[in-house]
């Protein structure tokens, strides 16, 4: 089945672009910033759409579909946002997609420049056999949210902008019972101390091959009173990748996942079949299986 990615975004329109970088950067300088995210975005989902026959999507507000294929690129196709919350208008987004038959959705914002094509990629692979993968924000919120079926309670009482938006999203899914995955930890540029984040990414061009030195793939199965102790024990430098396999009530590792800024998946119960999904998951060629007892 069709994949799918999602982009939400606005006509960059000074003075309604990016309202709180303007004490810094004014209403120009912040609508010119959220011009060039935006452009930043859509470059890699381009090079995704090509080499991953991705069906992408933008939705968007603050103007109409010409004047946004006018300022973004006529190649691809522009869907209003509609009314509504944030949550009302994800919901929409990704409920109309799986009514035109797509098997995985996945809808993400322009405010990350640390997001990729790789790591949007690897969100594909995970809703193969996911019900949820998601890229928690460094200020409470996710940069990315993919579902391989759909979850209309994952964006109801939601309190959209937030520090608690990650987490009551968590929380709903754990109630829906959803597989879950989780992605590295990224910031968002939303106010003027994020700015050194556009400027880091602006300013270097990341390889795309560029991977970690390691992966540190952690099976677990009600060891969270150890697994705090392993996580640590296993570094947190950006050469090391660690990811957590959780089977049965993962509730308090995924809270471990999110505090450490590593990844996260649920899995069937049997060590060999966790250590497998890690191993499938990782990025690294090399692997340490690290058990938390």
């Amino acid at each position: 089945m069709p994949e799918r990615l999602i982009v939400f975004t606005r006509f960059p329109e000074p003075g309604r672009s990016k309202t709180r970088l303007i004490p810094a950067l004014g209403p120009g300088g912040a609508a010119d910033l959220h011009r060039h995210m935006a452009r930043h975005t859509l470059n890699w989902a381009k090079r995704l759409e090509e080499s991953r026959s991705v069906d992408v999507r933008v939705r968007f507000t603050g103007a109409d579909q010409p004047v946004m294929a006018d300022c973004f690129g006529s190649q691809f196709q522009y869907d209003p946002q509609g009314d509504g919350d944030l949550g009302q208008r994800l919901e929409r987004a990704l409920r109309e997609s799986f009514q035109a038959g797509c098997g995985g959705v996945i809808a993400v914002g322009t405010d990350c420049p640390q997001l990729s094509e790789s790591i949007a990629r690897q969100a594909f692979e995970h809703l193969q056999d996911h019900d949820l993968v998601i890229g928690p924000a460094t200020d409470g919120g996710y940069y990315l949210i993919g579902l391989g079926r759909h979850a209309e309670s994952l964006f109801s009482d939601i309190s959209w902008g937030t520090e608690t938006v990650l987490t009551q999203t968590l929380t709903a899914a754990l109630q829906a019972k959803l597989s879950i995955a989780v992605l590295p930890t990224l910031a968002d540029v939303d106010r003027p101390e994020d700015l050194p984040v556009w400027e880091y990414a602006n300013r270097v061009e990341l390889k795309r091959s560029d991977s970690p030195a390691i992966s540190v793939v952690i099976p677990t199965l009600d060891d969270e009173p150890l697994l705090e102790a392993a996580l640590v024990s296993a570094g947190a430098e950006s050469s090391i990748e660690r990811i957590i396999v959780a089977a049965g009530d993962s509730a308090e590792s995924l809270r471990l996942a999110i505090k450490h800024r590593c990844r996260f998946l649920s899995s069937p119960r049997g060590r060999g079949r966790q250590m497998n999904a890690g191993a499938r998951a990782a990025s690294s060629a090399t692997l340490l299986f690290l058990h938390a007892d």
